[in-house]
């Protein structure tokens, strides 16, 4: 039995502005953005704080994709699912190149509008961000209706979808 699977589950802040464009001929809506992930550790042998940061280019379409460029900007906290894709090409040289990128299939944003005053995020600039499981429940298009909030946590985006503010 073979078994395949490309889905990736992403938490981080646009490194910058998302870039939208028309696919010629068409109507269809396509943004990239790059997105950075910290990871935080203490080391077990020092006991310092340790940390690393992965850049990963992103590309959101359709609907998604205006929304994304709309609402989001350098520094904006977000979740997304969607796939990997590796991009193959020759550079001017000759060389064979290759990058992988993510397929953003869900966009949910997580910065809250502040406040008059009110900075984003918390005190230490982590943002304030929904559980990982209310965040899937919030972006799945399956998702049930629920008692209704006066505020909610965050806006989920999938392909055809309204933002709900």
């Amino acid at each position: 039995m073979a078994l395949s699977l490309n889905h990736v589950t992403l938490a981080g802040r646009l490194t910058r502005d998302p870039e939208l464009r028309q696919i010629p001929g068409s109507e269809q809506s396509v943004a990239a953005f790059g997105i950075a992930i910290n990871r935080r550790w203490k080391d077990k042998t020092t006991g310092e704080p340790k940390e690393e940061v992965t850049f990963l280019d992103c590309e959101a379409w359709g609907r998604t994709a205006q929304l994304v460029a709309q609402y989001l900007h350098k520094g904006s906290a977000c979740y997304l699912e969607g796939r990997l894709k590796l991009d193959q090409w020759q550079d001017p040289q000759g060389q064979s190149r290759s990058k992988v990128k993510v397929i953003a299939n869900t966009v949910q944003f997580l910065d809250s509008k502040p406040q008059d005053g009110e900075a984003e995020g918390d005190d230490e600039g982590e943002p304030a961000a929904a559980p990982p499981r209310a965040a899937r429940a919030a972006a799945s298009p399956r998702a049930g209706a629920s008692a209704p909030r006066s505020r909610p946590a965050a806006a989920a985006i999938a392909d055809g979808e309204e933002p709900p503010f």
